[in-house]
């Protein structure tokens, strides 16, 4: 059993495109914490049932200083003596064939797959690599102060016997957290493919909704599933694909109802490439193919507020100035509706009346994580100034929930959101999922050339 194995050993790999950012993402961490050891986990599998394992995804904080996506590893970066810090990936190593373990170790190559040896790694990632199982001993013996991104791995936390602090360990979390602000290169690209990918999403959820007959909403969250898979990763997040009444329900995930002609379907779905960036994309689509005239007078106000949320985006505005302008629309047009009385515009939006309706804010930063940066200082995010290269959603709704008794029956049961993904440029903003129409009359012009 342990002989006659050919050497699969790959010799002369290139760098992947993500290393170099990477190394500079790095280096930033290395310059905020000088003469610190830094422990950053990838995490660990996690038991769905029994022996089952949800599918494993990374920390964003690993991926986003490594690249890599294993299960178990960790990135360590150990201080020099005469500055900066050495940055080493802890991994699996390949499985060994002479002692058995690629065969008995249920987690080996065997019934896993093939996984890069140490060396190819190295190569890949740029980054000295090491044997994960001399993490603990390593981490036991380290003298010094030292910083470990909390709650991903109780292993290498037990090693640590409580040398850390748990301050010092939230600053470090609250660090990597704000470090995702600005996207590079890479990162922008990396969610243009995303935002692609769902735009074609979308149309396979359009074609598939064709029919005369209802459509289960377990199929268009299929429908879409199936894209995420083919183009990428998987899905972001967990679809939101909510017909009729269920559109007032912000976070529908259930997806046990029917889109029936007739409905409105607000769709909130995105694929994660890969290299897990995600887009957050959301569409209320008429599932007929055409807006009554009550869809279409609610849908039309979400356009407007969208139109004026998405024009406060540029370089130098505050980051709440989109979410105070698609608010104060959606004020107006419930104003005009006259389903808060006779008071202002001025007056509602400073009571803050309007939230009844529009219910949840209007946006948030974008990346490896749908909701991302979420642990940035409130000074750098939501109180904060918007730069070139951070990517943000706008994704303004209105809810009438079925049981309001606040407003005509028309109203009652609907809900319209549309969402997309702002990247802020030098000189103002690119939409990229514009892809996929906006406006009422795009969207059902869209839905008639896909059906045919």
């Amino acid at each position: 059993m342990a002989q006659g194995w050919a050497d699969t050993e790959a010799r002369d790999l290139a760098p992947t495109e993500q290393a170099p950012y990477c190394a500079r993402r790095r280096a930033a961490l290395s310059a905020r914490y000088p003469g610190e050891l830094l422990v950053v986990p990838a995490g660990n599998p996690k038991v769905r049932s029994n022996d089952s394992d949800y599918s494993f995804r990374p920390t964003s904080e690993y991926v986003h200083l490594t690249g890599d996506r294993c299960e178990d590893a960790a990135l360590v970066l150990e201080p020099r003596a005469g500055g900066g810090h050495l940055a080493v990936a802890y991994l699996r190593p390949r499985s060994d064939r002479r002692n058995g373990e690629f065969w008995l170790d249920l987690h080996g190559e065997l019934w896993d797959g093939r996984r890069n040896s140490l060396a190819e790694n190295r190569q890949l990632l740029g980054l000295v690599c090491r044997d994960v199982r001399t993490l603990p001993a390593y981490l036991e013996e380290a003298a010094g102060r030292v910083r470990v991104l909390r709650g991903h791995d109780a292993g290498v936390e037990a090693a640590l016997h409580g040398r850390t602090d748990p301050a010092r360990d939230e600053e470090l979390r609250v660090f990597l957290s704000e470090l995702r602000l600005v996207k590079d290169e890479f990162e922008i690209a990396e969610l243009r493919l995303a935002c692609a990918a769902t735009a074609r999403g979308f149309e396979d959820v359009v074609r598939a909704t064709a029919s005369d007959a209802a459509t289960a909403e377990r199929v268009i969250e299929g429908t879409f599933f199936m894209r995420a898979r083919i183009e990428g990763n998987d899905v972001g997040y967990r679809s939101i694909c909510a017909a009729g009444d269920h559109a007032t329900t912000l976070h529908w995930v259930r997806n046990t109802g029917c889109a029936e002609p007739g409905d409105l379907l607000l769709l909130d779905a995105g694929v994660e490439t890969n290299h897990f960036y995600t887009a957050d994309v959301t569409r209320t689509l008429p599932v007929s193919g055409r807006f009554t005239a009550i869809q279409r007078k609610v849908y039309d106000a979400v356009f407007a507020a969208q139109e004026a949320g998405i024009a406060a985006v540029r370089p130098g505005a505050k980051f709440a100035d989109f979410h105070t302008a698609a608010q104060r629309t959606l004020a107006e047009h419930l104003v005009d509706w006259g389903l808060l009385g006779n008071r202002s515009v001025e007056e509602v939006f400073t009571l803050g009346l309007h939230r009844r309706w529009t219910l949840a804010g209007t946006g948030h930063m974008l990346g490896l994580d749908v909701h991302d940066c979420a642990l940035a200082p409130t000074d750098a995010y939501v109180d904060g100034t918007l730069e070139p290269g951070m990517v943000l959603t706008v994704e303004p709704g209105l809810y009438f929930q079925p049981d309001d008794l606040t407003v005509p029956q028309e109203y009652r049961g609907t809900g319209v959101r549309i969402e997309d993904d702002i990247l802020v440029t030098a000189d103002g903003n690119e939409n990229m999922s514009a892809g996929l129409p906006r406006s009422a009359d795009e969207v059902e012009a869209w839905m008639a050339g896909l059906r045919g």
